[in-house]
């Protein structure tokens, strides 16, 4: 995992990268794909936890600049992990941080499924 470029990972994680002697892939069976798709569920999942964590983290501070009267009381702190799981995981439906494609990529090593 030393290159991180965005060159070096393929534009679709749920199809194989072509084969090193330039000749084309086999089709993929039901069951690669269905691991495939797993694999990818997954790794968005890791990802939304990861932000929902940061973000809970984030809520957490107090600011004492901030006005009192803005800040939603003692009613916000009861919904505050659920603002966060669904911002999380909104940010990664809509592309993330990129964290999803890395776990997802090293999944797919461990599986032998590059």
């Amino acid at each position: 995992m030393s290159d991180l470029t965005a060159a070096s990972a393929p534009a679709n994680l749920l199809t194989p990268t072509p084969a090193a002697g330039g000749g084309a892939n086999p089709p993929m069976s039901a069951a690669e794909t269905a691991k495939r798709a797993q694999i990818h569920q997954t790794a968005q999942k890791f990802e939304a936890s990861f932000l929902s964590v940061m973000l809970n983290e984030m809520f957490s501070k107090d600011d004492d600049n901030v006005d009192k009267a803005f800040t939603g009381g003692s009613g916000a702190k009861m919904f505050q992990s659920m603002l966060a799981e669904s911002m999380a995981d909104k940010m990664v439906k809509t592309g993330g941080i990129g964290l999803a494609a890395s776990v997802q990529r090293e999944m797919l090593k461990m599986q032998g499924l590059h």
